[in-house]
């Protein structure tokens, strides 16, 4: 595939490490041809976050969705085993599943009648005339099933290319930051009820992007910070603002992670005075537990520390003061879909999980204090891409000069751009 760009020589990005400069060609975010690369090159070979398996606790459990410009059902079957298949019928194409969740013993097709499981094998279809013997026996007309289908810590994926190599490989150190989530909890982490779904007229890597970005919340969002300040027991009350301890780190293979000491409130237990004297005994035991169970130091970590994690391509793990799982799927360059939940410890207790759903409304909510600042700065960001071809490239270079990068650098964003780059370039000719 030939990709009318104009290329650095490093291909769609300049990474000039002598003069610590990262740029990237803007016609990244514009080209109707990036964007049938990025489908075949990295959405097609990826492993992609399908859902928790939290919210297909039972057998016959189900949820649809769009992954990878995919239509797919991830359910448990009979057996409670987990697996994902496409949603489309093997006779003339109709969706078989319409619901975006449920419980079904089967699939049946609303165009003819044919009938599949929940491991997607056939079953059964009204009428049998007019086929040969043996046209249905040996699996033939099963539901297609999506070609690797892995669970980590009751996170699910996907990948849709048959020579993938396995999960745990690809998170690479994501795995850790996987792992500091997931251990929230003694007996397991649960999503919450209710989900987020909204959009934005922008492509996908701007919100990629600014999901771990750490330098644009004193300006982008100063009117939230000014709300907290104005709010009585919002800190906790040792806060020093200058000294939140911030840093990021390449997690391997286009993953990322920017870490730093929390100033307000985390329900998996750091109080805060606003949530009062039986908010602080319901933490406290939570912070027990954690000590327990983890030790002081990773109790500590877990607790008292935000997390914003990247995973390549369109994963976004928001472990701030609520617990927020983000994806988000590209329709065209310049137009994405986002579905964001809450993911909680199953043995919460009543008032912690209060404070938690207030925070996923309150900040990263689409009506929130966040979410709408940064759906206008990533829109305004797309429509400045159209003062091309006169200016080319962004600017992503802070903190290359550093030997170890802070909470506000863009090490996060080259991380990605970098792996991007090179799924990317097999498709670029030179």
């Amino acid at each position: 595939m030939n990709l009318p760009l104009e290329r650095g020589a490093d291909g769609f990005i300049r990474d000039d490490h002598e003069n610590s400069e990262f740029l990237v060609q803007r016609k990244a975010f514009t080209s109707d041809e990036v964007l049938a690369a990025e489908r075949e090159k990295i959405f097609s070979t990826c492993w992609l976050y399908a859902a928790h398996a939290s919210e297909i606790p039972n057998p016959n459990d189900f949820v649809s969705r769009k992954i990878g410009g995919r239509e797919v059902v991830i359910a448990r079957d009979n057996e409670g085993n987990i697996g994902a298949f496409f949603n489309t019928c093997t006779h003339r194409g109709a969706m078989i599943c319409r619901e975006p969740d449920g419980n079904a013993k089967a699939f049946v097709c609303p165009y003819h009648g044919w009938t599949y499981n929940t491991a997607g094998k056939m079953i059964g279809q009204p009428a049998d005339s007019g086929f040969p013997d043996g046209f249905f026996d040996d699996g033939k007309k099963d539901l297609t099933t999506v070609a690797h289908c892995d669970v980590y810590r009751d996170f699910i994926f996907v990948n849709f290319d048959t020579g993938a190599g396995g999960l745990v490989e690809y998170l690479a150190d994501a795995a850790g930051m996987i792992d500091l989530v997931a251990d929230q909890s003694a007996i397991g982490m649960e999503v919450t009820e209710g989900r987020q779904e909204y959009s934005m007229e922008a492509n996908w890597k701007l919100l990629l992007e600014n999901s771990a970005d750490g330098y644009h919340a004193v300006t982008a969002h100063a009117s939230y910070f000014d709300y907290l300040q104005a709010t009585n027991g919002t800190f906790r009350t040792d806060f020093n603002p200058t000294d939140v301890g911030g840093r990021c780190y390449s997690l391997g293979n286009g993953h990322a992670v920017i870490e730093y000491g929390a100033p307000w409130g985390r329900p998996v237990a750091q109080w805060v005075p606003q949530w009062g004297d039986e908010g602080k005994v319901a933490v406290e035991g939570l912070m027990e537990d954690l000590v327990e169970r983890h030790g002081e130091e990773r109790a500590k970590r877990i607790a008292q520390k935000n997390r914003n994690i990247l995973i390549f391509p369109n994963l976004v793990i928001n472990d701030i003061m609520a617990l927020t799982i983000r994806t988000f799927q590209p329709i065209t360059t310049d137009y994405l879909e986002v579905s964001a939940v809450s993911l909680a410890p199953k043995e919460e207790h009543p008032d912690v999980r209060k404070y938690r759903q207030y925070n996923f409304l309150e900040f990263l909510g689409p009506a929130g204090f966040a979410t709408p600042d940064d759906v206008e700065m990533l829109q305004i960001c797309q429509m400045g891409y159209q003062n091309l071809p006169e200016v080319v490239w962004n600017d992503i270079s802070k903190g290359m000069n550093r030997p170890e990068n802070t909470g506000d650098d863009e090490l996060q964003m080259r991380s990605f751009w970098r792996r991007w780059n090179q799924l990317m370039a097999t498709d670029v000719d030179s």
